[in-house]
Order: structure tokens, then sequence, then C-alpha cells
């Protein structure tokens, strides 16, 4: 049985455990509303945008083309996945690794290559049969997201996917913030861009919109095909921070819950060892007094 004096240390360690996820939850919380605002604004103008660049590449088809556009085979595939530099923050990591390696189970019989954000994603895949065209770890660490980031990393892809023409497919691989308890996985394909008919636009949105624009196609798609893309890499990444500072503040709402319970029982338990100590120094008083006599 443990001493009284080891049962005090044990508290004293959980308590300073528990000190200490009581604030990981505090600082997660305050990241997690400036991060929760942030995809709140970026939302709507990424989905919107991809919307219209769909239904515009649809409109001209046939009258230009763009390798971001074409539609190629079906045998190779860049992921890139988006996880935290960081843990302690329940199975966020774990779930996004999990849905990564299934998918690539799923499909064996393709050459798949990945490009890692962050750095559990990065470490767990690193020993795995899988190559990397270029890794990015440290941009997410700070619980915020910069644009120029986003868009070194889209500029790689989109390099990637024009200049090396076996590359068929490419998957963004992501946690969605819904709400701090809840958050999805998301496997979306990130090229070739997908195009929306006019009939899914007009199921969606209830009209066929039609567009006046004054540029040729060529320019317009020049600019805002890359753009696009940055655009669903950077919301990936506020997406995923979000819901790692959610899943990190739900984690450590836990752990001090449990800390707090444990500490509950070992004080029990010290009390009990204590009132035995107590107990027997009693009796032995006792047994010393009447041999006494």
């Amino acid at each position: 049985m443990a001493s009284l004096l080891d049962m005090r240390r044990r508290i004293k360690s959980v308590k300073n455990t528990q000190q200490i996820t009581k604030a990981m939850k505090m600082v997660a919380a305050a990241k997690l509303k400036r991060a929760q605002d942030r995809v709140t604004a970026a939302r709507p103008y990424a989905v919107k945008m991809g919307e219209v660049l769909g239904s515009l590449s649809s409109k001209v088809a046939g009258e230009f083309s763009h390798p971001l556009l074409d539609q190629r085979g079906d045998e190779s595939y860049l992921i890139v996945l988006v996880t935290a530099d960081k843990g302690l923050c329940g199975g966020f990591n774990a779930n996004l690794i999990k849905t990564t390696a299934k998918f690539l189970a799923a499909n064996t019989d393709k050459n798949t290559a990945m490009v890692p954000v962050g750095r559990k994603g990065r470490d767990y895949f690193r020993s795995r049969d899988i190559g990397f065209t270029k890794e990015y770890v440290g941009m997410t660490g700070q619980g915020q997201v910069k644009l120029s980031d986003a868009r070194e990393i889209s500029d790689h892809i989109v390099g990637k996917f024009i200049e090396d023409e076996t590359i068929d497919k490419v998957f963004l691989v992501f946690t969605e913030f819904r709400t701090v308890i809840s958050q999805y996985v998301r496997v979306e394909q990130l090229l070739p861009i997908a195009k929306i008919s006019g009939q899914d636009e007009a199921e969606n949105n209830g009209t066929d919109a039609e567009y006046i624009y004054e540029q040729p196609p060529a320019q317009i798609f020049g600019k805002l095909l890359p753009k696009q893309v940055e655009t669903q890499v950077y919301r990936a990444m506020i997406e995923s921070v979000a819901s790692e500072q959610g899943a990190r503040m739900t984690a450590m709402d836990s752990a001090s819950k449990n800390a707090g319970e444990l500490i509950d029982t070992l004080t029990l338990n010290m009390n009990r060892i204590r009132q035995a100590d107590i107990t027997r120094e009693i009796i032995e008083v006792v047994s010393g007094a009447a041999a006494a006599q």
C-alpha cells in the first residue's frame, strides 16, 4: 500500500497537471474565437467563388481550355493533407490520419503522392510507403494562418499539376469546423476544378445564371483559376485551425474534469490511509498501556 507521503505527492502532481489543462483550455478558447471569426468571414467567399468558376468553366467549354480544368485519367493522385503541428487536441489528428489511410487503402491501384501541411501528418506518413512532393510545417502552430502561406502551398500544387502531367487528380483532406464539439473530416477534389452544369446551378440557386464579362476567357481564367486553388487551400487551413482549437478546448476540459475526479479519489484513499495509521497508533498505545499494567 502507498504511504501517506506518496499519496500527497500524487495529489500534488495531479493538481499541477489540472492547472496546466485549465490554462490550455482558456488559451484554446481565446484562439478559437478568432479562428471562428475568420472561418465565418472566409467560407461564403470560398464557396461562392467555386460555384461561379464552375459555372463559367462549363459555359465556355469548347471555346477555351486551361490545364486546371482539363479532365485527365484516374491513375495518379496527389493528396494535400492538412493536420495540426501540435498534439493534445483529442482525436483531431487521429481522425484526419485515419481518413487519409482509408482513402489510400481504397485506392491501392493508384500512384499516390502527398503534400503534408502540418507536423503530425508529416511525421505519421513519412515512415509509410508514400512520397512527398513537398512538406509544410509550422504554418498553423500559432493558431492563425497567413494568406501568403496558403499562396505558397497553392503555387506548389498548381505548378506540380501543370508541369507533371502524370498527376491526374489532386485531393484536399482537411477538417471542416461546425461547432466546438463537432468537426467533420472532408475529402474534396481540388484539381481539376469541377465544372457545374446549368441544371446543377439551377437546382442550387433556383436559376441558371448568365454572366456578362468583357475580358477574353484566357485572361479571366488565367487569373481566377489559380486564385480559386489558393482560396480553397486557405479555407482548408483556417477551417483546420478552428477545428483544432475546438478539439483542444474540448479535450482539455475533459482532462480537467478527469483530473478533478482523480484528485477526489486520491484524497479519499489518502484519508483512509491516514485513518488507518491513526487507528494503528491508538491500538499500539492502548496495547502498550495494557502490557505495562
